[in-house]
């Protein structure tokens, strides 16, 4: 239904005319937050299996509750926004992601934590895609809207370096229920700016929510990490596991025909895979995220549980990760703008291989190990430090400029779809091994090989230098 015209909306601005920088702050902090819940709780899982005495599987569900709703959502939330204005589902989102925050600190149970996970996806899902819509939206120079999205997306770095590091010290210092009420000042901050400077987005005529594609989507995914993860603690043959296998090769059928059928009206157009490099791109993008997340989850128990490593050292172990995700993807940019995706993204993948694989023979406690772990971390940091602005840079460059939104919406849910299969089946791994200590061993040279994997993937499918 059509809406009527109004006034065009006014954004705060500084006596320059652009919009406010506290803007800018206030949008960065909602996605900060999104990406900051993703790894802040890694470390903290030793410390939530001794207060609720739980093992493996349920440590992977209070992971991969987060990411399942956030990857399966992420589409959706972008149609929401899109429909309902930019700054009204930010707002939403905000309010949930702090009430659930507040209230996940206070959970008495290992079922109740999981239960507010999954409703914390949802939320975090509604905020990425309304905040990029708001910052469309108030940047109309495009010039200026390039270095404002380019800040924007910078805070990855950031919330990756401060995840495992801010998650380490508060859970030794007060408890790993602090690790959930660091985002509830951080939320108020971020609404009250944008109650006071965003200006709603306009309204952009869609079609209807394409409900079919969406729920099989989560069925299928949430059925598969369900299997992965429950499979082990079980048994294979267990007939909630074996409901689950059968659901998602059938939930992945009535998705791939519920797309085909909706054309262009769909969540997923079919039409975006015929352009070369897209489905590399996505594929590329979902292994690397397996990788990252699947190393995150493994060595956070294997530093506190092997290594006998307290929570804030092991937080301060993974800043030769970190801190080249926070330096390094300036350069990366430039590069990929003088060579296009193909290079960086296969230089990235075979760094992230190689640094999961250097680990692998030392898991003791020697000077030999322990360089090991350095060396090896921080070439996995430098890797992810190419790929992922390389992955972003090959979608843009091959989606039809009007699906370009949901071509980068299509690669986040990709990624962390990624996230849960990585702590999904590196979990198995680390179930079917003797000790921690052989099966990181084991989940390393599962996850340095897959990333090689991503490597040929990268290099065969993504595109090269393209024209401006």
């Amino acid at each position: 239904m059509a809406t009527q015209a109004g006034p065009p909306p006014v954004v705060a601005s500084d006596r320059s005319g652009k919009p406010s920088r506290t803007l800018l702050i206030g949008l960065s902090l909602g996605y900060f937050m999104v990406l900051l819940d993703l790894t802040i709780v890694s470390v903290a899982l030793p410390a939530i299996s001794r207060s609720f005495g739980v093992g493996l599987s349920a440590l992977e569900w209070v992971t991969n509750g987060y990411t399942v709703t956030f990857a399966a959502l992420l589409l959706t939330a972008g149609w929401l926004s899109d429909r309902l204005g930019g700054k009204r589902v930010f707002v939403w989102g905000l309010v949930a992601f702090g009430v659930l925050s507040g209230i996940s600190a206070a959970a008495t149970s290992l079922g109740f934590l999981v239960a507010l996970r999954l409703a914390l996806g949802v939320a975090g899902a509604l905020l990425l895609p309304s905040s990029l819509a708001i910052i469309t939206n108030s940047y109309t120079v495009p010039a200026e809207r390039a270095r404002a999205v380019g800040s924007w997306a910078a805070i990855t770095g950031a919330a990756l370096v401060a995840g495992p590091v801010v998650g380490g010290l508060l859970t030794e210092s007060v408890g790993w229920r602090a690790i959930f009420l660091v985002n509830v000042p951080l939320t108020l901050i971020s609404l009250v700016v944008t109650v006071r400077f965003a200006s709603e987005t306009a309204l952009k005529p869609r079609s209807g929510l394409d409900l079919t594609g969406q729920i099989s989507a989560v069925v299928a995914l949430a059925a598969l990490v369900f299997a992965l993860i429950e499979g082990p603690a079980k048994g294979w043959s267990d007939s909630a596991v074996l409901i689950a296998l059968v659901l998602v090769p059938v939930a992945a059928i009535i998705f791939v025909r519920a797309e085909m059928r909706a054309g262009d009206a769909a969540m997923l157009p079919p039409r975006m895979f015929r352009r070369r490099g897209f489905s590399a791109a996505l594929v590329a993008g979902l292994l690397a995220n397996f990788g990252l997340s699947g190393l995150l989850f493994v060595l956070s128990l294997f530093f506190q549980d092997s290594r006998g490593y307290s929570a804030s050292l092991a937080g301060l172990a993974f800043l030769p990760l970190t801190i080249p995700t926070a330096i390094n993807p300036i350069f990366t940019g430039r590069l990929v703008g003088r060579v296009g995706p193909r290079r960086p993204a296969t230089i990235g993948f075979v760094l992230m291989g190689a640094g999961a694989l250097i680990q692998a023979p030392f898991t003791g406690n020697s000077g030999l190990a322990l360089v090991a772990t350095l060396v090896g971390l921080l070439a996995f940091g430098f890797g992810i430090s190419f790929t992922l602005p390389a992955l972003v840079a090959g979608i843009a460059s091959t989606v039809p400029t009007e699906f370009a939104g949901i071509g980068a919406g299509t690669l986040n849910s990709a990624r962390q779809v990624g996230s849960s299969l990585g702590v999904a089946v590196l979990g198995v791994v680390l179930s079917l091994s003797a000790s921690n200590a052989s099966g990181t061993r084991s989940a390393l040279i599962v996850g340095g090989v897959t990333l090689l994997i991503g490597a040929l993937i990268a290099v065969t499918g993504l595109r090269g230098r393209t024209p401006a």
